[in-house]
């Protein structure tokens, strides 16, 4: 599985061929499911200028054009579904990750509210999201409802609710940013209303027949515990969520993927393990997954049902097709086009010369 990678390179909320040809080499390699990136279910869930979106049903059918085309490879289409929160209106990671200079326009553009929780800013220095209303969280639940209508039409195969890395789910049911004294702050079944609500939004605007999936951080580094998940994945499991992907941290984090620690390969494996085997659910890992022997013995060992990959992917494209080789499949060229695949085969077996 292809995780969400965000390009950073949409025009307002439009996908264009950075995108196409990005995910279009994925399903080439062999990939049997593609994620598209983060996408925003509203304006205001922006987190750096050129984030996909889907807050609108014009923005349905460039992403079409792209879910066709991975079906012909015979790759199956994700989208992730997002709202950044408090983290909206920050640079791009290379440009420093920061908060944007909202006294100026960007890229002559107004700046997007931001919005959370609660009145407590992800960062210091950034910026004091003004704290949701009762109607601004209808509003954005049934933004994600809508945005999954959107996904169905644009013929995605699977949708991910990102309920991870600091993003607006995520800081509704962590205690570090959601302070509220009302029915969605306070204790753990009320910190957990929001990300609840909106699973059952997107379950009844989503086909019955179409997987549903939920990205958690599964422990982060203020307080939100690998327990918790499990406790959170027990009543998503009860609202439609039929897999739990399974990655960790970002609440205190600019970005766990951007942070420069040292991490030991398949860090993150034992959170899909304990949730797969306590909640009887499925689960996917995520996080430095990188040997072809690495990710299968997660798949037969039973710690996950998906290995999902994105930096290792961005290296070698054609990874899948890599792996096929180094597991022994009876026909590992077959798994990529013919028009490809024939002309690679002949080339393992004609064998190179070196004298």
């Amino acid at each position: 599985m292809v995780s969400p990678m965000v390009q950073y390179c949409a025009q307002d909320g439009f996908v264009g061929d950075w995108h196409f040809a990005h995910l279009a080499r994925m399903a080439m390699g062999g990939a049997g499911i593609v994620f598209m990136e983060a996408t925003k279910v509203e304006h205001r869930g922006m987190g750096s200028v050129g984030d996909a979106g889907i807050w609108s049903d014009e923005h349905v059918a460039p992403l079409r054009r792209i879910t066709a085309f991975l079906r012909e490879q015979g790759a199956l289409s994700g989208i992730q579904l997002n709202h950044s929160g408090r983290k909206a209106g920050v640079m791009r990671p290379w440009e420093g990750f920061g908060p944007l200079d909202r006294t100026v326009p960007v890229e002559g553009r107004a700046h997007w509210e931001v919005i959370g929780p609660s009145p407590i800013s992800a960062h210091e220095g950034w910026p004091v999201p003004r704290e949701m209303s009762l109607a601004d969280i209808q509003a954005v639940i049934a933004a994600w409802g809508h945005a999954a209508r959107r996904a169905c039409a644009a013929g995605f195969d699977i949708v991910e609710i990102h309920g991870a890395h600091g993003y607006l789910i995520h800081q509704f049911l962590s205690p570090a940013a959601n302070r509220r004294a009302d029915a969605y702050g306070g204790s753990f079944e009320r910190r957990i209303r929001f990300a609840v609500e909106v699973c059952e939004s997107v379950r009844a605007h989503w086909p019955q027949d179409r997987p549903l999936f939920f990205r958690i951080s599964a422990q982060d580094e203020a307080g939100w515990s690998l327990d918790d998940s499990v406790a959170l994945a027990r009543v998503l499991k009860r609202a439609g969520v039929d897999l739990i992907d399974c990655s960790s941290g970002g609440i205190g984090l600019r970005s766990p993927t951007a942070d420069a620690a040292a991490r030991r390969l398949g860090f993150q494996v034992p959170f899909a393990a304990r949730i797969r085997r306590d909640c009887a659910l499925m689960t996917a890992a995520v996080g430095l997954i990188v040997e072809p022997q690495q990710a299968e013995t997660i798949l037969r060992e039973g710690s996950a049902d998906a290995v999902a990959m994105a930096r290792e992917l961005l290296y070698n494209p054609n990874w899948p097709l890599h792996a096929a080789r180094e597991l022994g499949l009876d026909d590992p060229f077959g798994l990529i086009a013919a028009r490809a695949g024939w002309w690679l085969e002949r080339r393992a077996g004609a064998g190179i010369r070196r004298d």
